[in-house]
């Protein structure tokens, strides 16, 4: 192969490596997923279970020895207590080295209650974590179906404005054949126009529900954003499976619901603070060991005294300990007491925040039952309306083109066409939007 040629295929490799990439549409789970790894929220709450994490690694090592080491340089002058113990006006400096260490054998059982309130805390923030995970996915898919609701919206618009433009021909054919006056011609351009009015609002209502729906899952460039409209064709068949009874939805979703579930562990976890509390109460003991040595220098020392060297010192004043230390409570200001009747109060303000937590989780249900039945009667209702007002509007267009009627008739029955399409639609995705949400308290992932 020529230089040449080569040359020109590295360059045009480059050029196409540096041109932006076309993304593709987004499903509702790309979105969902895509909102979940990049949302804010998301990783602070990651963060506080990373924190949790290390807190209760902290109780567990609690049950080890710890380790210390010590150093200290004196300077004494004047009445000086020297090695024999006796005191001397003498100037002298000592050094002390030592190495010490303690066990905890016995603390209350405080240890233990520590490490299971934070294994508590830790499933307490799992829970958070996936609570904060579900709302986000509700409120995307929420944004999803309003960027679908605006797409059909739009294409009704669309071809509300075709048919104007395509009547616009006809009555100038009917003018020119003095079937109809001038002023029908001109009513029914006034009409394209507004229609074109109707079309560029509608695409700027679905652009901007698509810059919410991008701005949710914290995209950086959204300038070619779009989703997959996906088929939802008979709606109520397909979902009719959702509409379970609030009682049987609450049964499972009190069982797998993490704001239920964190709540419970609250609760425990409250227990087990009390129990902590308690721990003061008892007796501590700790074993204790540790080495030592020091180094003496006497500054100016009498005629027959002389001072050994350091290294000399540190070896033969070396010495061990090993003991047990007992601490037991005897008074402490009613601390303990207090710190044990503050955590029965909490414990029973965690029991009713899980009632009240019950409570709200089975009326948020059963209103979205309620609601779910009421929209899928709606949009039964405006199904039967677009079957009716579709026949009304055929019967005056056909009217309209043979001259037998008005502009203004034609575009009633067209308005009222439309309007029942637009209503048929909304009734749509708010049908299936109130399903999802029963699904979601029904423990199933959201998806179309």
């Amino acid at each position: 192969m020529k230089p040449m040629k080569i040359k020109f295929i590295v360059i045009f490799l480059c050029v196409c490596k540096l041109l932006p990439a076309q993304s593709k549409p987004w499903t509702l789970e790309d979105c969902i997923q895509y909102a979940i790894d990049h949302n804010i929220t998301i990783k602070q709450l990651v963060v506080q279970k990373n924190v949790a994490e290390v807190n209760l690694n902290t109780s567990q090592m609690s049950r080890l020895p710890d380790l210390n080491a010590n150093g200290g340089q004196n300077l004494n002058f004047g009445r000086t207590q020297i090695r024999s113990g006796l005191y001397e006006n003498r100037n002298q400096s000592g050094t002390n080295l030592s190495v010490g260490s303690s066990i905890p054998l016995f603390t209350g059982f405080r240890i233990p209650n520590e490490i299971a309130r934070d294994k508590l805390n830790l499933e307490t923030s799992v829970q958070n974590l996936e609570k904060a995970k579900e709302d986000l996915s509700l409120n995307v898919a929420s944004l999803f179906l309003q960027v679908l609701f605006n797409k059909e919206l739009l294409k009704i618009n669309q071809e509300q404005l075709s048919l104007s433009q395509s009547q616009i021909e006809r009555t100038r054919a009917l003018t020119d054949a003095g079937k109809v006056p001038l002023s029908q011609l001109y009513d029914i351009e006034s009409q394209a126009a507004n229609d074109k009015v109707s079309v560029i609002q509608a695409a700027n209502n679905l652009r901007v529900s698509l810059l919410d729906l991008a701005q949710s899952l914290e995209l950086q460039q959204s300038s070619d954003f779009d989703i997959i409209t996906p088929t939802l064709d008979h709606v109520v068949t397909e979902y009719m499976s959702s509409l379970q009874p609030p009682q049987t939805v609450y049964e499972t979703a009190v069982q797998t619901k993490p704001v239920i579930r964190a709540q419970e562990l609250q609760v425990k976890s409250a227990e087990k603070t009390l129990a902590i509390a308690k721990s003061g109460y008892y007796p501590t003991l700790n074993l204790n060991m540790g080495i030592g040595t020091n180094y003496f220098y006497l500054y100016n020392p009498p005629i027959d005294y002389i001072n050994s060297t350091f290294s000399s010192q540190i070896k033969n004043n070396m010495a061990e300990a090993i003991g047990l230390s007992l601490n037991i409570p005897i008074f402490n200001r009613f601390s303990v007491r207090n710190q044990v009747r503050n955590a029965k109060f909490n414990i029973e303000n965690q029991q009713l925040a899980l009632e009240n937590a019950k409570k709200t989780l089975y009326k948020e249900i059963e209103t979205a039952y309620l609601n779910a039945v009421s929209s899928q009667e709606k949009y039964k209702a405006a199904q039967q309306a677009i079957i009716s007002t579709s026949e009304s509007f055929n019967y005056a267009k056909e009217r309209y083109e043979t001259g037998k009627s008005t502009v203004f008739e034609f575009n009633d029955a067209r308005t009222r066409w439309i309007r029942s399409q637009s209503e048929e639609i909304q009734a749509k995705y708010d049908f299936i939007f109130r399903t999802k949400i029963l699904d979601f308290y029904n423990g199933k992932p959201i998806k179309l």
